[in-house]
Formats: structure tokens, C-alpha cells, sequence
């Protein structure tokens, strides 16, 4: 029974990808070489509302294939029109499929910063592409070393994001700890939080320093599996029972919006404090989400 579940959805997938990858991918083209202003703004809710239609086929999957129940709790009453700037933990690439479902026609598409090679996934590359994702080269220190003129290409790669972001209803997705948590990599970096790795502060407050006077809140979301980490395999052989999301709206610290995250030592001393402090909310946060009897 759950390898033909497996086949079924893996059928509906890919025909459901193609289907609106497609006229996507044709839609971007066409804005890309019309160099008329209002025909290219007038392509945004486009964009969206095929990749809104996209993951609404995912989500539907997701209620009526498998039995892993999605239990929200926490703040509510977004808005499609705000700007928001998300912030969560990051475990596995269920994660994802799970914001998809908890925030889909609730806030703007999600957008994510995605490393570089992800391009060259077969059709999705393209269509995140398509829809203006920002790709990343997070180069490694090492590389910066050898290559000093690697060190500001993906700051402004954010600024070029923000800046396009600014004009249409946005929901920007950060996952602070750069990677998904593992054990050993808690264990190397010798985390002071329990379930999570350490915050990397500079992106959410490049974010800020671009978009802060054009962003509503900040989304703090949480994501937990009591049962344990998952693999997407698990989700599509129905091997999760329960996924948590505590969803909590924070507001902006003005005092952080125009700050020099880069060459301010003061500055950068207290943004990583507030970030510390928001962690370590978020990981009794996770404690509780966990630790929580599965009815």
C-alpha cells in the first residue's frame, strides 16, 4: 500500500510540476525581454498565483495521501499584501514542504535564499529563477581568503533582492542556522541551545538593514517532529504522525534597521545578542513543541 501511495504521488508530482512549471517559465521569459515597467509588475501576481496554485497541489497531497497532521499554534491573522521576514529552525527538507503548508494563501510566496548549484536542479532551478529567488554563493572562509573579492558578492546579492522585493508583497524565508541541525554538527560547534545549532546573524540583519522600514514582522516559526527527524521519503510513505509549527510575530527593532552589520563591531555585538535571545526563546519553544504527549 505505500509504494503504490509512493507511485501515486510521485505521478501527481511530477504532472502537477510540469504543468505549471511550464506556463511560468513562458510568463518570466516574456517579463524578462518586455522593458515596460507596468507590464512587468503586472506579471507578479501572475508569477505567484502559479506557484501558489503549485504548492496548493502539494498541500492537497499532503491532507489526503498521507496521515501526518500539521498542529499550528501561536500567532495568526497574517496578511496576503504585508512584508514579512521569516525565521525558522532547519532539520530536514520536510521543513519546507511544512512551511509551504502552514503559510500557502496565509502571507506572500515564500522566496528563500538558495545556494548557487541549486540552478541547476532540473526544472525547479528554472523556476525559482522564475521566480526572482535570490541564489547564493555562500562561499566558505577559506575561499574568501584565497579570493578576498568573494567576501561582498553575496551582501550585495542580497541588496539587489531586497531592492526588487520591495515593490510587490513579500515573504522572505531565512533558515538562521545556515544548514540543517545534525548531531555532530551540534556537537562541533558546541551549541549552547539544545535543539538547535547557532544562530549566523548576518543574513537576517543584512535583510533588515535592506527592507526594514518596508517589512511588517518579523515571522518566528518553530518546526518540530516529535517522532524524530524525518526524511522526505517519510513523509511520502506516511511514516510521520505529527509535525508542530508555533508560529510568533515580532516586531522589528527600529534601532536595528540601518545599521552596519558588516563594519560596526558595536552594532554587530548587539544584533547577535538579540539574535542569541530570540534563539534561545525559540528553543524552549521546541522543548515544549517536543516534548508534548502525541494525541
Amino acid at each position: 500500500m505505500r509504494v503504490l501511495r509512493l507511485v501515486l504521488i510521485a505521478l501527481i508530482v511530477a504532472v502537477s510540476t510540469i504543468v505549471h512549471v511550464l506556463p511560468l517559465l513562458l510568463l518570466a521569459l516574456i517579463k524578462a525581454v518586455v522593458p515596460v515597467p507596468r507590464f512587468r509588475t503586472a506579471c507578479n501576481p501572475l508569477l505567484s498565483g502559479l506557484a501558489e496554485s503549485w504548492i496548493g497541489v502539494n498541500n492537497w497531497l499532503w491532507g489526503h495521501l498521507t496521515d501526518t497532521r500539521l498542529q499550528l499554534s501561536g500567532d495568526s491573522g497574517f496578511h496576503l499584501d504585508g512584508h514579512y521576514l521569516v525565521l525558522a529552525n532547519h532539520q530536514s527538507w520536510v521543513d519546507i514542504l511544512t512551511l509551504q503548508k502552514a503559510f500557502n494563501r496565509r502571507i506572500p510566496l515564500l522566496r528563500f535564499f538558495l545556494k548557487r548549484q541549486l540552478f541547476w536542479v532540473p526544472l525547479l532551478g528554472l523556476a525559482w529563477w522564475a521566480l526572482d529567488f535570490p541564489f547564493m554563493g555562500r562561499y566558505s572562509p577559506k575561499q574568501v581568503a584565497r579570493n578576498p573579492a568573494l567576501a561582498g558578492r553575496d551582501i550585495a546579492a542580497t541588496r539587489r533582492a531586497c531592492e526588487k522585493f520591495s515593490a510587490i508583497p513579500i515573504a522572505i524565508m531565512n533558515f538562521v542556522e545556515g544548514t540543517r541541525f545534525t548531531p555532530d554538527k551540534h556537537a562541533k560547534q558546541d551549541s549552547p541551545y539544545q535543539h538547535l545549532l547557532k544562530p549566523k546573524s548576518g543574513g537576517v540583519a543584512f535583510v533588515l538593514d535592506a527592507m526594514g522600514q518596508g517589512l511588517h514582522a518579523i515571522l518566528d516559526v518553530s518546526i518540530a517532529y516529535p517522532a524524530g527527524k524525518p526524511a522526505l521519503l517519510d513523509l511520502l510513505m506516511n511514516r510521520i504522525p505529527v509535525v508542530r509549527v508555533d508560529v510568533r510575530q515580532r516586531e522589528i527593532p527600529q534601532d536595528f534597521i540601518g545599521g552596519d552589520y558588516q563594519n560596526d563591531r558595536e552594532f554587530r555585538v548587539r544584533f547577535q545578542r538579540w539574535m542569541n535571545a530570540v534563539w534561545q526563546d525559540k528553543d524552549a519553544t521546541l522543548d515544549q513543541l517536543l516534548t508534548e504527549p502525541v494525541i
